[in-house]
């Protein structure tokens, strides 16, 4: 994707400075590198792509709970009346 955005002067410097200590091409990489480690540090774990990788792969970790056939058994063991 590209997108033309206007950048405060002292963001235009940052990404000057982190493109230079990472050998980056272009302040794309710049921003890509900001975002992909802000997310790995301030993202809940729910938000984060590995997690939804591992709930669908099915991790044992995530799987508890009560099975229940039908939605007549949940009402008997928790009482439900109506």
């Amino acid at each position: 994707m590209k997108a033309l955005i206007d950048l405060p002067i002292e963001i235009n410097q940052t990404l000057n400075i982190i493109k230079a200590q990472y050998n980056l091409k272009n302040k794309a990489e710049a921003i890509t590198l900001v975002v992909t480690q802000y997310s790995k540090t301030n993202l809940e774990p729910e938000l984060r792509p590995e997690f939804v990788k591992k709930i669908l792969a099915g991790d044992k970790k995530y799987k508890s709970g009560i099975k229940f056939k039908s939605v007549d058994e949940l009402k008997k063991r928790y009482k439900i009346d109506y």
